[in-house]
């Protein structure tokens, strides 16, 4: 208790930079992220010492294991999902104040789907997305053309039949730039959970052909590289880029013109990410329609394999996730074979922890999650009754192991990390070996869809990693950073060329099933080398990456607007006031609006990365 007062009082007084922007999307010092906070941390002592079983309570107090998210285990909430927009959109929905109807074109739709995200936020407590974004919206562009073109036809024009219908496409493209622009600017101002935060929300497209898909498409992206009111880069929607050969890939295909501009837009913005369809664990449950694409969340969850329905992503999504801490595992291990050992007692413990907790999300009662739910956003819910429980709808989800720090894991038990040696990266591939079939054993023993994850580290990379100093000190190559490396990356201070590191990380993200991403790091101004990220990206797709983005430098001026690498003075107005420049970076998967709002050990890796050639 006194350690839960002392915190209260390091949010209060606003004195503790890694306990209040655990999560950068959280504005830890405003008066609603601090009563955010308070609640947080009231409600995660609850669930440590009421909900959970002592040998959980010690494996988290001896800093081996990590539950994500528990302030949120006692409303029973889950993770994410992939909401079937089309669906909603289509038979209207009810956000608990009012009936929304079909939209008649495009501008309301776009609407729509900002409120769509703003009320399923409150119902979960990670992100939420879009898997078919462009096929969802094509009808309501289809029906925009039609109002336009019917306009036209009744006005007295010297016109023939194709000239209406060309000026009421080119009235449409207007539309659908004004309706994407509207969106992406809601994604950014719109607030939920009592204002402490903008929702978190990702876009899947890329691979509609059609003629209003492509309209979509090509307008989204371009409503992003335009960003903000003051030309700020967007923060939301995470967007992913879906690449798949014969569509967008490869010149002649009907998309690639929309992959070019993908390019570009990622050049100027940080995004799109780009997913990869081709990829063979992804290609496995492609069936040529729309449904059976990989869909990602943005920090990068994947949820495709299903013990109890459609193997697609659609209306389905995390449940929750727990990580392990390789780091000490390995640092109190005297032999490889002995790590195993540990670690397989702490994943028991993981899976018997994951299954505990689906057992009480399982019994909460739809009407407590009234959009989710009520609004058949998660697969089967149309079949609940406002007093059922969960467990049918909730079994179509995942239950995810996590891990971090394989990287210093790799340096304790061998000397060297499996960037560095083959000895290191064939043992990296044993341990993840050893995960996934923990989790593919759980699945088979519990009849639940168990997964491994690639953990995206953010709060957790410093919280694991200032524990063991207290115990261990500071061992170089292990716990002398204030960081550790996230999943199974290469080290980001580790030198290595861009094929490499897509050559050597690919492997992991068919192992990781419930979520991956790897990163490459580029130096200077990118958007004056288009045909470098493009061989980046098809560097990705040719070994096997499943979901990939490219990282560089996006500084603003707020002085005088410039956007472009600011070193110590803006180029644009020789501004030298560290305050007034505005340096967005990748944080985990997602964009912060500055880099202040990072905790401490979030901000020294970034400030550790090396760049890729």
């Amino acid at each position: 208790m006194n350690e839960l007062m002392g915190s209260f009082r390091q949010i209060i007084e606003s004195s503790n930079l890694d306990l209040i922007q655990e999560n950068a999307n959280v504005d830890g010092q405003s008066p609603m992220g601090q009563m955010s906070k308070i609640g947080s941390e009231s409600a995660k002592y609850y669930a440590i010492n009421q909900m959970l079983s002592r040998e959980v309570q010690q494996a988290i107090n001896e800093n081996y294991i990590h539950p994500h998210d528990l302030d949120f285990m006692p409303t029973g909430t889950t993770t994410c999902c992939q909401i079937p927009l089309g669906k909603l959109i289509e038979g209207g929905f009810n956000t608990g104040h009012g009936f929304m109807r079909e939209p008649n074109d495009i501008g309301s739709a776009m609407a729509l789907s900002s409120i769509i995200f703003q009320s399923n936020q409150n119902m979960q407590h990670g992100g939420q997305s879009y898997p078919m974004f462009d096929y969802d919206l094509a009808p309501y562009i289809s029906k925009t053309f039609q109002k336009h073109r019917i306009r036209l036809h009744s006005y007295p024009l010297n016109m023939t039949g194709s000239e209406v219908e060309e000026l009421a496409w080119i009235e449409t493209d207007r539309d659908v730039y004004q309706a994407c622009e509207a969106f992406i600017h809601n994604c950014n101002s719109m607030h939920s959970r009592g204002g402490a935060q903008v929702p978190f929300v990702s876009i899947n497209y890329g691979t509609d052909t059609s003629h209003e898909g492509r309209l979509l498409i090509k307008n989204i992206l371009l409503a992003t590289k335009a960003g903000l009111g003051k030309g700020e880069t967007p923060i939301f929607p995470i967007q992913v880029f879906k690449m798949k050969q014969g569509i967008n890939s490869n010149p002649g295909d009907k998309n690639y013109d929309l992959y070019q501009l993908a390019l570009e837009t990622t050049a100027k913005r940080l995004f799109p990410n780009f997913s990869f369809i081709d990829a063979p664990f992804n290609k496995q449950y492609y069936n040529g329609t729309p449904e059976s694409e990989v869909a990602y969340m943005g920090c990068r969850t994947r949820v495709m394999g299903n013990m109890h329905g459609a193997e697609n992503s659609i209306s389905r999504g995390n449940l929750s996730f727990t990580s392990i801490n390789l780091v000490k595992i390995a640092l109190t291990s005297s032999t490889f074979d002995s790590f195993l050992n540990k670690m397989d007692h702490y994943t028991n413990l993981i899976i018997r922890q994951l299954l505990e907790r689906y057992q009480f999300q399982a019994n909460k009662k739809a009407h407590h999650f009234s959009f989710l739910y009520g609004q058949c956003v998660w697969k089967n819910s149309e079949q609940l009754g406002a007093n059922d429980d969960l467990t049918e709808v909730l079994k179509q989800g995942t239950l995810s192991i996590g891990f971090i720090g394989l990287a210093e894991a790799l340096v304790a038990l061998f000397g060297e990390h499996h960037g560095q040696s083959q000895l290191a990266y064939d043992h990296a591939i044993k341990i993840m070996e050893y995960l996934r079939e923990k989790a593919n054993q759980a699945s088979d023993k519990y009849g639940l869809n168990f997964s491994l994850i690639a953990t995206p580290a953010e709060g957790l990379s410093g919280k694991f990693t200032r524990r063991d100093q207290q115990v261990f000190g500071k061992i170089p190559g292990i716990t002398d950073r204030n960081f550790y490396t996230n999943s199974f990356h290469i080290p980001v201070y580790y030198p290595i060329k861009a094929i490499d590191k897509i050559r050597k990380e690919a492997p992991f993200h068919a192992l990781c099933n419930g979520g991956h991403i790897s990163y490459i790091e580029c130096n200077g101004d990118v958007s004056k080398n288009i045909h470098a990220l493009d061989k980046l990206v098809k560097a990705m797709a040719t070994h096997g990456i499943g979901y990939g983005s490219i990282n560089h430098p996006v500084d603003r001026c707020r002085s005088c607007g410039y956007i472009g690498i600011i070193d110590e003075k803006c180029p644009g107005c020789q501004n030298e006031d560290e305050h007034m420049i505005e340096r967005i970076r990748r944080i985990t998967g997602y964009l912060v609006g500055d880099m202040k709002k990072w905790n401490g050990a979030k901000r020294d890796e970034e400030s550790n990365r090396v760049k890729h050639q």
